[in-house]
């Protein structure tokens, strides 16, 4: 894939990568999804907590404000979400003074997609996803899981590595072992709900490296059942650095959101395209 092709191609669809993933995989959450032949837009469909978390990591970035008092912010402005929060950060969300909690789950890693676009060194990547991630997810493995998705939106925007090459960079820099597609949809059809970082991360990659566009990538992430809008959302902000995203799926997904994150999705592009 040409630079020149995907310099164009980011300034259109950068972040909506993860919130294309969230809203189609938000209604088959705690199911166990086992086919990828389903209507992917429905009104039973609605952007969750992946989406607020991500808008609010890119707003930061975009006003230079701290990761946590933005992420709280949007947290408290949409205090009930599909699916609401997990419990633990339920209530690092209504604390006056919230606190990092040790959490290694998945929170850290779906809404780090931001930093992979925004940034344009492999360090600052590194180290934005960990300040990212402490906040609230400051176990190691729920740092390594922001810092993995980061960089690997980084590395594929930038042609910086293969699809064939993903799978040996991820184990030799974030130690993470890819499960086949077949065992993971074994695990999601048993009702494993997939929540840490270790589990929904090598997942989501696993459902990118078998995808053959963006759109079989989502449906791929959502028919392995467990927690589908994360892990859609992890799949997707992936398989958005390397994919075109149909204008179709853009057009239907600005659809369910309020105009104060379109307006943030707008300054993330026009960021982009005027250059970094």
């Amino acid at each position: 894939m040409a630079l020149q092709h995907l310099s164009t191609r980011i300034n259109l669809t950068a972040m909506l990568g993860a919130i294309i993933g969230d809203i189609v995989g938000s209604r088959f959450e705690f199911s166990k999804q086992t086919t990828s032949d389903f209507e992917l837009f429905t009104p039973d469909c609605n952007f969750t907590d992946d989406t607020i978390c991500t808008v609010a990591i890119a707003d930061a970035i975009l006003h230079n404000q701290p990761y946590g008092e933005t992420l709280h912010a949007w947290c408290r402005r949409y205090p009930t979400p599909m699916g609401g929060y997990g419990d633990k950060f339920s209530l690092w969300v209504e604390s006056e003074n919230p606190q990092p909690y040790g959490s290694s789950g998945n929170g850290s890693a779906m809404r780090v997609s931001p930093i992979g676009w925004l940034f344009d060194d492999y360090h600052d990547v590194l180290r934005e996803a960990e300040k990212s991630a402490v906040v609230s997810h400051n176990h190691p493995d729920g740092i390594n899981g922001a810092q993995c998705v980061a960089t690997l939106i980084y590395w594929l925007r930038t042609c910086r590595i293969t699809k064939d090459e993903i799978e040996s960079a991820v184990r030799h820099n974030f130690g993470y072992h890819l499960t086949s597609l077949r065992d993971i949809y074994k695990i999601g059809s048993e009702g494993h709900f997939d929540g840490l970082c270790n589990e929904t991360v090598p997942y989501a990659i696993s459902c990118f490296m078998e995808s053959q566009s963006f759109e079989d990538a989502i449906r791929t992430a959502v028919a392995a059942g467990g927690d589908t809008d994360t892990k859609a959302a992890i799949c997707g902000s992936i398989a958005e650095s390397y994919y075109e995203i149909p204008e179709k799926m853009v057009e239907k997904a600005y659809s369910y959101l309020p105009d104060e994150m379109l307006d943030v999705i707008t300054l993330f592009h026009e960021k982009i395209q005027n250059g970094l």
